[in-house]
């Protein structure tokens, strides 16, 4: 199995008990070994007071394009922090993409950047996460856990 194949396993099993990515309408469009597109389109009780999206929001779908990112392993992977700037407002009917991409993972600990922009290619957000992993822990009892060799 290759190692974009166990990602995409993984991204089945995360989706099942991941109740606020569905509840949110976030699509894990693409997933790789480190890698997550998601988008996400903004809807009315995403507002707020402004009548913009709520930040809140534009870093919630960047959290789960990075969750799924550093999960992706099939090892159990959790943030351990992250830095977020807003960059433009994103309104009622934009559909935002967030693009993640790992930046460097070493031992139990990751660094990931997340891109967010909305349909016309606008830079939304910038989000940098940072991961730990639970060494050994599978997502998906049966695949392979950590890092396998590239395709």
């Amino acid at each position: 199995m290759s190692p974009t194949q166990i990602a995409q396993q993984v991204r089945e099993a995360m989706l099942d008990d991941d109740h606020a990515t569905r509840w949110l309408g976030i699509e894990i469009a693409a997933i790789g070994p480190g890698t997550c597109t998601a988008t996400m389109t903004v809807r009315k009780e995403m507002l707020n007071g402004h009548a913009i999206a709520h930040g809140g929001m534009i870093t919630t779908l960047a959290d789960s394009a990075f969750a799924f990112a550093c999960n992706a392993y099939n090892e159990v992977t959790v943030a351990s922090g992250f830095d977020v700037n807003l960059l433009a407002a994103a309104k009622l009917g934009d559909v935002l993409t967030a693009q993640a991409q790992e930046v460097n993972k070493s031992g139990r600990t990751g660094v990931y950047d997340i891109t967010v922009t909305n349909q016309h290619g606008e830079r939304i957000a910038a989000f940098r996460g940072r991961s730990y992993t639970m060494k050994g822990r599978a997502i998906v009892d049966g695949l392979p856990v950590g890092r396998q060799r590239a395709e």
